[in-house]
């Protein structure tokens, strides 16, 4: 038996090194590598504000001083308050009294009215909670916007292959550190960390997507698949972090993912052979000419706004619901399930019928549904009320990015040189915008004027950005470039360019990428 499984893993890597070129395959590592790192960011959201909050009210001494041990004339224990679920033990006896203050009771243990941590008060404890929340996952999106302008240039000089690999371990070491950090100190250096190593694996993969499905339409099927990829992390992060930190604790969630990304590392390492420099054939734009381009400014736009919405939600809808709904920890992840189910289906969707509608068309109806839904947010009264609002914010979000992520690729063939590392790097620079001014600023509206003017305030500002996106409905191009995108006679329909002229990838060409399916 051992001689077969041997022969089988032979055969597995043999299979690996000779698919190397496939294209499938590597929108796979892409894909895979997304799903992680969003993983990584999303099972945190329900785990750091609760965690946060019971480590300073364990760490607070009035709190110290209020967990006391009532005692007898004579010194005996009568009963142990504890302010970390607000219970009163009785000694000799498994009964355990649920006190609506901090007066103990010797009496048989009888249920009374709810003021655990699942309900706390909105005392200025719970309302700093918002501002310390939101700057720690506001972090991880502020280095990786400061990181991102270096990233795309060096992709063109040095291949996409290292960064991607940079990136794996990165976010490996970030994921090892959340599973064992117990200061809020740690804790923010780790999500500060994972900013370097998603910015390496987001804009390297993106850009070695662009550049190996170089037709419109595939490119759209391709970073729709990504996407999903992306989705599917969103998905399951929030009720995967949310329930294993309920019932197993803090380190498991963060262990596991430790394990997928060593799988994701060791896929790359066989497949991308990351030892290898292997830059662009040409040069491509400089990264200031592509951010002074008024419609790629558009596009990022679209997305930094939309993505604003949800990235405003995370840090301050679990505090919300502990305040008003009296949630339970499991709850606070789950409520984001809505949001990331119909960003799944909604990339899934108009990752193809983007192409056919208009992305620019997609994209305006993306934006209004994002800030209608953001709007009804607070309407809700309990976790089912949010169902809708939420539902309609993760959709429309998987409208959005679906539409905007290829029109970027596409922007670059139509008007500037075909290398796409810096232009994925300023399309990921709007993304971490929206997710590093979004939690940030969001904490401190919250505590300030509340969470429904929040919410309102956000949905306002989505609305009255959406009818820019009509300038992307006909965007001017080199004409010669224009002509070549809407040539139809190439068997293949994939273009690629040189600095020599364009041509079209045929049947009596070599093409690079022999995987075309």
């Amino acid at each position: 038996m051992g001689g077969w499984e041997a022969l089988r893993q032979f055969k597995l890597l043999t299979w690996l090194r000779e698919e190397r070129q496939s294209r499938k395959l590597i929108l796979f590592i892409v894909s895979v590598a997304l799903l992680l790192d969003n993983m990584l960011l999303t099972v945190v959201v329900p785990i750091i504000p609760s965690y946060l909050y019971h480590l300073d009210e364990m760490t607070d001494p009035v709190s110290q001083n209020n967990t006391t041990l009532q005692q007898g004339p004579q010194g005996a224990f009568h009963s142990i308050v504890s302010l970390y679920d607000n219970t009163v033990r009785l000694p000799g006896s498994n009964a355990t009294t649920r006190s609506p203050g901090l007066i103990p009771t010797t009496t048989a243990a009888t249920e009374l009215p709810r003021n655990s941590s699942d309900c706390p008060k909105a005392n200025s404890r719970l309302l700093n909670e918002n501002v310390k929340v939101g700057m720690l996952f506001a972090s991880k999106a502020t280095v990786q916007l400061i990181t991102n302008p270096f990233i795309g240039p060096l992709t063109n000089r040095i291949g996409y292959q290292i960064p991607i690999f940079i990136g794996f371990c990165i976010m490996f070491l970030s994921t090892i550190m959340f599973a064992f950090s117990s200061s809020y100190a740690l804790l923010f250096l780790a999500r500060s960390l994972q900013g370097v190593g998603s910015s390496c694996s987001s804009v390297a993969g993106m850009g070695m997507l662009a550049s190996v499905y170089t037709n419109d339409e595939e490119r759209g099927n391709a970073i729709g698949v990504a996407l999903g990829g992306l989705a599917l992390g969103v998905l399951v992060g929030p009720p995967f972090g949310s329930v294993m930190y309920e019932f197993v604790g803090k380190t498991a969630p963060f262990l596991i993912l430790a394990f997928l990304a060593l799988f994701d590392g060791a896929l790359q390492l066989i497949v991308l052979q990351p030892t290898k420099v292997e830059p662009e054939s040409q040069k491509g734009t400089s990264l200031l000419t592509l951010m002074k381009d008024p419609y790629i400014v558009i596009a990022a736009g679209a997305i930094c706004f939309g993505n604003m919405a949800i990235a405003m939600l995370e840090p301050t809808l679990p505090i919300w619901m502990m305040e008003t709904m009296c949630s339970k920890k499991w709850q606070l992840g789950v409520a984001f399930l809505p949001a990331s189910i119909s960003y799944l289906i909604g990339t899934y969707i108009f990752s193809k019928l983007a192409h056919k509608m208009g992305r620019w068309l997609c994209a305006l109806i993306g934006m209004v549904l994002v800030g209608i839904s953001v709007i009804c947010v607070p309407l809700a009264s309990n976790i089912y009320g949010l169902i809708l609002p939420n539902f309609g914010v993760g959709f429309a979000i998987g409208m959005v990015d679906s539409s905007m992520m290829p029109i970027m690729g596409y922007l670059v063939d139509l008007r500037h040189v075909s290398v796409y590392g810096s232009v994925y790097a300023i399309a990921d620079v709007a993304f971490c915008m929206g997710f590093a001014l979004g939690p940030s600023i969001g904490g401190s509206i919250a505590e300030s004027i509340g969470f429904p003017w929040l919410m309102t305030i956000i949905g306002v500002v989505d609305i009255l950005f959406a009818p820019l996106c009509i300038f992307l409905r006909n965007p001017p191009g080199q004409e010669e470039k224009i002509a070549i995108l809407s040539d139809t006679n190439c068997s293949m329909k994939t273009m690629s360019y040189s600095t020599q002229g364009t041509h079209c990838q045929g049947e009596n060409m070599d093409p690079e990428y022999d995987d075309y399916d």
